[in-house]
């Protein structure tokens, strides 16, 4: 199986678990943790290319770890989500630059999914599936916290719970979509797609969709397009979908 299969593969699976993620992100008015979040990861890439294991293992080590922490420091203080997330976010990119040898670190910063292995892509694909299995069971659920979490307990939500497999998704999510754009761009990644979506449809259905369909279309003609020109994937990625984001602003409705 060729590079470009298994670049396609992982970029399709990949931007749609992103991109349908990313509309309950937009909801929430995370935007920007997305893009934080996947800074933390920076160690742990470090520390995998410095010993020579899989980038998004070491992604998600990190990832997982800081969202727990973030979680736990969300239960000792008032201080909002935004700003624990904030903090880690210094702290792990700080550390990432001092982990991360500098010839690998533009590799880290913007991703190379032209170098994905057949292990590398079947395994974004199993937990990309898992990621959308989940996402959709949660859905609703958090769209309802999102509205009221005081609502939300009336109809027997555990707000913790849910608000904890919520941030560990998003772990999840942005460690596969570091394969695809690097922990630069990846907060784009998941936020672009949503938000091209949120401008053509109002209805919950029609914007996880729409949000999906955009994520692995950009990815789809981004992967081409980069191959094409023998250029880096990622900038490509983001840049279709913002093009994508554009264009709906001529078709908004409302």
């Amino acid at each position: 199986m060729n590079d470009l299969i298994l670049s396609l593969i992982t970029g399709i699976f990949v931007g749609g678990a992103a991109a349908l993620l990313g509309s309950l992100m937009v909801s929430r008015r995370m935007a920007l943790a997305g893009d934080a979040l996947g800074h933390i990861a920076l160690p742990g890439i470090g520390l995998a290319l410095l010993f020579n294991f899989d980038v998004t293992l070491g992604a998600v080590i990190f990832l997982v770890l800081g969202i727990i922490l973030i979680y736990f420091l969300n239960l000792k203080t008032s201080l909002p989500m935004e700003a624990l997330v904030g903090i880690v976010f210094v702290a792990s990119l700080a550390l990432g630059f001092l982990i991360i040898p500098g010839k690998d670190l533009e590799q880290a910063l913007i991703g190379d999914i032209s170098k994905v292995s057949f292990n590398t892509a079947i395994i974004s694909l199993i937990l990309s599936l898992f990621a959308i299995f989940i996402i959709k069971i949660i859905y609703k659920k958090i769209v309802l916290l999102n509205v009221s979490e005081d609502l939300a307990k009336v109809n027997g939500i555990d707000a913790k719970k849910y608000n904890f497999i919520y941030l560990l998704l998003i772990a999840l999510v942005v460690a596969l979509g570091i394969k695809v754009t690097g922990t630069l761009l990846v907060g784009a990644l998941l936020i672009v797609p949503a938000s091209s979506s949120r401008n053509l449809t109002k209805s919950l259905k029609g914007y996880s969709f729409f949000s999906a369909i955009f994520g692995i279309l950009s990815c789809i003609i981004g992967i081409i397009v980069a191959n094409y020109f023998s250029i880096t994937a990622g900038p490509i990625i983001i840049l279709i979908s913002s093009a994508f984001f554009l264009l709906s602003l001529v078709f908004k409705k409302g």
